[in-house]
């Protein structure tokens, strides 16, 4: 999603995600060895606190966004981070 343009949109969106991949990092570390179950319920709170300021419809399509940039990746081969 954070390749698309240079936009002020793109980059703020850039800036959030360093922030949440900085907490995912931290709250991982905190689970130890439930740091998937930790990433995957990291997943659900965002989206249940995104609908909550936005709408349902936005976040639909922002993770509907996101699932395509996954399948472009997997089709390219990529495991970029």
């Amino acid at each position: 999603m954070s390749d698309q343009s240079n936009s002020p949109a793109t980059a703020m969106f850039d800036k959030a995600l360093d922030i949440a991949e900085k907490h995912l990092e931290q709250a991982m570390q905190e689970g130890g060895p439930i740091s998937a179950y930790v990433s995957v319920a990291m997943i659900e709170a965002a989206v249940n606190q995104a609908v909550e300021v936005t709408s349902h419809e936005d976040v639909i399509g922002m993770l509907r966004d996101l699932a395509d940039q996954i399948e472009a990746d997997a089709e390219d081969g990529g495991d970029e981070d």
